[in-house]
């Protein structure tokens, strides 16, 4: 058993964590940073290439416009303060996929600095609260290309580089270190990744790159005032790994010291396998990058008629869309959680809202009903056999009561075995639901005249066997009688 997963509680409890995240985000533009290579994901290797990307001599780079423009969308998604001049470096460092043996990135001067997102977190009593996690700068800069450890014959004894990532662009997101918790690293990252989807600025796929994240993390005594020593986990490829690999780091930490140990500056790898961090270089000694400005690059002005054009294109962020559909349709907070999740599916129900005369049942047929059957049947919502316009439709039968929830299900399940649309299978099943209160009177004294022993309990005050006479009269009705009619008539005639 690690260490980790061998601590009393008591003992975990007298630390205190501190994490800070790095977040790499690849902008969806379409060419690279600095040249006219195609940003693309994959090709054969060293195809999307140049003199520029490839650092070979007398290639010049020249900044794309349109990664600019999404840096300062990101930016002030996340409350960022834009900076009007900000100024590209040149990251000395010797790697093989790096060719020019620098990186152009942003150092004491970059592009946005001071923002902020908010989380839902625990105080030190476990209530809920709101957590306002700092953002301290968001910067621009280049990725490098991939070292290749498998997939050849001789990989075992070689490592061979792909250069097509050289160039693409990035922006990286410095968090403060105000994260406790390893729940609080997955919802500043799921806050911050939906944020980024909805600007449109990245496709944040991880498991292509489009997204990594480094977490900084170290313990501390509670009360003390200096911040432990931190190691840095790196490359870590989905959210939930990195709140394991946080929570792993964090006991391990604690765990050293508990022992009589120092916890050592250095980067960890994570092991999803195994669960656990392994060490992959000391970090004792701070590297000098030999920060210097980028002589090929004239100052970063982004000026404020630059920056009104660029923030025009803002789209509604997803807590404001949220707040908005909540007062606009009724729905609730968790259907609008829901339905925010992604900016395609939010649309896709605001277009059928307006159509319905409920847009609260849409929502809620839409986040259970329909989401249920795709989930069943691994489809899309774009892949349903069920248009949204035919959910309208089962929606607004749904609020007429011309039908009950439960022959809503059939006709939905018959849509989906069938692969075909609701108002095309109702208009064949045409199921009626029976809203007349005489002609369900009628079944209900049938059914009373049939069961006298069920009536002398329910006299004598066992009240639940109402229930009873519901289910013999939907039986008898096969499923048609209106549910809310029918139970309210069964206990007036009970009670008569």
């Amino acid at each position: 058993m690690s260490t980790a997963t061998a601590l009393s509680p008591e003992i975990l409890a007298k630390y205190q964590p501190v994490i800070g995240l790095e977040v790499h985000v690849q902008l969806l533009t379409k060419t690279k940073a600095f040249c006219g290579c195609v940003n693309q994901y994959g090709g054969e290797p060293n195809t999307h290439t140049c003199p520029t990307c490839l650092g070979l001599p007398g290639a010049l780079p020249v900044l794309n416009r349109q990664a600019v423009e999404f840096a300062v969308l990101a930016a002030r998604a996340i409350n960022c303060e834009i900076r009007e001049t900000s100024i590209f470096s040149r990251k000395n460092y010797f790697y093989p996929d790096s060719p020019k043996g620098y990186q152009i990135s942003q150092f004491d001067k970059p592009v946005a600095e001071n923002g902020w997102l908010e989380v839902p977190a625990f105080d030190a009593a476990g209530a809920p609260i709101t957590k306002r996690i700092g953002v301290t700068r968001l910067h621009m800069e280049e990725d490098a290309g991939k070292s290749l450890h498998d997939g050849f014959a001789d990989s075992i004894n070689r490592t061979y580089i792909d250069l097509n990532r050289c160039g693409t662009p990035l922006v990286e997101i410095v968090s403060e270190p105000d994260l406790r918790t390893a729940d609080e690293v997955f919802e500043y990252l799921t806050k911050l990744k939906e944020i980024l989807l909805y600007t449109g600025v990245s496709d944040c796929n991880m498991e292509e790159g489009s997204l990594r994240c480094d977490a900084n993390v170290s313990v501390m005594l509670k009360g003390a005032k200096e911040y432990g020593t931190k190691a840095e986990v790196k490359n870590v490829n989905s959210f939930r790994y990195i709140r394991s690999a946080v929570q792993y780091e964090i006991e391990r930490q604690i765990g050293v010291i508990e022992d009589g140990g120092r916890v050592v500056q250095e980067s960890r790898l994570w092991n999803s396998g195994e669960g656990r961090t392994y060490s992959m270089r000391s970090k004792e000694q701070a590297h000098d990058y030999r920060y210097f400005p980028e002589p090929d690059l004239p100052p970063l002005v982004v000026g404020a008629d630059w920056q009104a054009e660029i923030l025009a294109r803002m789209p509604e962020l997803p807590e404001a869309r949220r707040a908005r559909m909540i007062a606009a349709y009724d729905i609730s907070e968790q259907d609008a959680a829901t339905l925010t999740a992604t900016q395609s599916f939010a649309d896709t129900f605001e277009v059928a809202a307006k159509k319905a005369k409920s847009p609260r049942r849409v929502a809620a047929l839409l986040t259970t009903e329909l989401t249920m059957r795709l989930r069943l049947k691994e489809l899309e919502l774009a892949d349903s056999p069920v248009t949204m316009d035919g959910l309208v439709m089962a929606a607004d039968l749904m609020e007429a009561g011309t039908i009950s929830s439960k022959q809503l299900k059939q006709l939905l399940d018959t849509a989906f075995e069938n692969s075909e649309d609701f108002p095309v299978v109702y208009e064949r099943e045409k199921p009626q639901q029976i809203s007349d209160s005489g002609a369900i009177e009628k079944m209900i004294d049938e059914v009373i005249a049939a069961n006298p022993k069920q009536v002398e309990q329910y006299k004598g005050g066992k009240k639940t066997v109402s229930a009873f006479f519901v289910g013999q009269v939907m039986r008898l009705s096969k499923g048609q009688a209106n549910p809310a009619l029918l139970n309210e008539l069964v206990v007036k005639k009970l009670d008569a």
